[in-house]
């Protein structure tokens, strides 16, 4: 059994505040120790999934499906279970570090205060802070823990909340596009942190992203969302050697490369589909260049293709060779 495992969550704002659901019969899977990506646009979904995981759906949504974390429900979890989950089984790491911190504390009270919560000593709380911010490459720590979060750069600040988010020893961790803000460099030092920490502590990972590069790079299978909606998955691999839906091969089509015989990146056409908005067919029919009688008129599945799973359908044609 799959530590996380999501079936046919449906999101749905009240009557009169969407046109279609947020998601739509989402499922994935992240296996104990495993890196899983998530990739799309922004607007497609992805954060709203890592929010169903910790139990943030907002209140008036009307939902159906199940999250199941270690083979419990996370929907029907009441307020101290979703504590308890959020302390010790599932972390989170967002997009933007220094809304994830009190600006008005120091670094090793916000380090601190979930262990001490939790019950642990103020003395262990401390020192155990100490050492997730030597693990996270903190040259100072005991300087670090003194400091308020203004006085670190973007980077350095994304590892404090990444030695928080570990802190509680979670066996799954959400980052939620989480080298977005930061230079080339950093992202790169932040990645190779989150790598081998999931390496030594076998932590399973949900790995949100807009880069199916970098995606490529961490996660061992990649799951694409278009418009709420998973489109492909397969294995970081194959979705690289042989993507099977026109919107994962769009999205490689506009990376760019340094290839000295690669061409310039080409974007894809349009945009994506808003929530006020609600196709009949495939949502991505309207920017695609392989559709076709059909597409417009119902909404494909999600099929299995070999190795992989499509929501297309030409995706047996060969259409992106």
């Amino acid at each position: 059994m799959a530590f996380l495992e999501i079936d046919e969550l449906t999101v749905r704002l009240p009557e009169g505040r969407a046109a279609r659901p947020i998601l739509d019969g989402v499922s994935l899977r992240v296996e104990q120790g495993e890196s899983v990506g998530l990739v799309g646009e922004s607007g497609s979904g992805k954060s709203v999934v890592c929010r169903s995981v910790l139990g943030l759906l907002p209140a008036t949504a009307r939902v159906s499906g199940a999250v199941r974390v270690a083979g419990r429900d996370v929907l029907k979890l009441n307020r101290g279970e979703l504590r308890s989950l959020r302390a010790r089984e599932v972390a989170m790491v967002f997009q933007d570090p220094r809304a994830s911190v009190n600006p008005m504390r120091r670094v090793g009270d916000f380090l601190t205060e979930g262990m001490r919560a939790a019950g642990t000593a103020p003395a262990e709380a401390a020192r155990r802070a100490l050492e997730l911010l030597a693990a996270v490459g903190i040259r100072d720590p005991e300087e670090a823990m003194r400091r308020y979060p203004h006085h670190f750069s973007g980077g350095m600040l994304q590892r404090v909340v990444i030695a928080a988010a570990l802190a509680g020893e979670p066996s799954l961790l959400l980052a939620d596009e989480p080298t977005t803000a930061l230079d080339v460099t950093t992202q790169a030092e932040v990645i190779g942190i989150l790598t081998r920490l999931r390496a030594e502590r076998g932590t399973g990972m949900l790995f949100v992203t807009h880069d199916l590069e970098l995606a490529a790079a961490v996660c061992d299978r990649v799951y694409v969302m278009y418009a709420g909606r998973i489109v492909e998955t397969q294995t970081a691999e194959g979705l690289f050697a042989a993507p099977r839906h026109p919107y994962t091969a769009g999205l490689l089509a506009c990376t760019p490369r340094l290839d000295p015989d690669a061409g310039p990146p080409k974007p894809i056409p349009g945009r994506p589909v808003s929530l006020a908005e609600a196709p009949s067919g495939c949502a991505f029919a309207a920017r695609c260049a392989h559709v076709r009688a059909g597409c417009e008129v119902a909404a494909p599945a999600l099929v299995r293709h070999g190795e992989a799973y499509s929501a297309c359908f030409r995706a047996d044609e060969g259409i992106l060779a």
